[in-house]
């Protein structure tokens, strides 16, 4: 098989396990949590590394901001022989209870983009796999920090950010997010808003791959702090700093799941 046109990589050429970024500066800063890394390709938003982490190897992957280079992303990892999928990003809390510098664990998403509605009805679910999510709040509940979004003080971890388990939704529209809309979702329970995870859950599913997802909260729509409101970066400090955590969850994820 030919190399594969935007990963630029063939089989042979990553691990049956890879962890998804959407930054591809973040596919640095988990391979410096890992044992040793090195780079297979880089091409566009796209780029992969191959790593190890307590003897287990695995491919990093960027896949860039939205579900239509996610979906790329996912279709090519598929092609060259990729069977789990976790993307490690970022999300905007959409209740009260969601802090900065938290983390959600998706149990599902909302289908508010276009991408998957291509490949299905919106009616068809985005979920993780079981499997995945199973090992994600174990590892979650191993460093001290799993709790009921509407506790936001209840069982922080050693770094003081909860993480919540739950439903989010996936946005195309990362400007047009209005009152209207986030106050519907609020009133829906949904935890975070992001922009990747429902491609991510049903085009795994549809080419049977087992996906998860944990994501740091970076802001709170509900609040009115949208990522980059206050501060120069487009993180601001407690989320830099909690991103390192929900990096290290997601690895544990991955030796538990070897």
């Amino acid at each position: 098989m030919a190399k594969q046109p935007h990963l630029l990589v063939e089989d042979g050429d990553v691990n049956d396990v890879a962890l998804l970024p959407g930054d591809p500066g973040r596919v640095d800063r988990i391979a410096s949590h890992c044992d040793d890394s090195e780079v297979v390709a880089e091409n566009r938003e796209y780029k992969v590394v191959n790593a190890t982490y307590e003897g287990v190897s695995l491919t990093i992957c960027s896949t860039g901001i939205g579900c239509p280079s996610a979906a790329i992303a996912i279709e090519e990892l598929a092609k060259v022989g990729v069977q789990t999928v976790i993307r490690v990003g970022t999300i905007g809390g959409l209740q009260a209870g969601v802090e900065v510098g938290g983390m959600i664990v998706a149990n599902g998403a909302a289908k508010a983009e276009g991408t998957s509605k291509r490949y299905e009805s919106a009616t068809y679910p985005a979920v993780p796999a079981y499997s995945v999510l199973a090992e994600l709040v174990d590892a979650a509940e191993a460093t001290e920090g799993v709790g009921d979004h509407e506790q936001s003080a209840a069982a922080d971890g050693p770094a003081g950010a909860t993480v919540h388990v739950g439903p989010i939704v996936s946005d195309d529209a990362f400007y047009n997010e209005s009152d209207d809309y986030v106050a519907d979702w609020e009133a829906a329970n949904l935890l975070g808003i992001e922009m990747e995870a429902a491609t991510v859950f049903s085009l795994a599913r549809r080419r049977g791959l087992a996906a998860g997802a944990i994501c740091t909260v970076d802001g709170n729509l509900v609040a009115g702090t949208q990522k980059g409101a206050d501060s120069d970066d487009e993180l601001p400090e407690k989320a830099q700093n909690n991103v390192s955590r929900a990096i290290d969850i997601a690895l544990d994820a991955v030796v538990a799941l070897s």
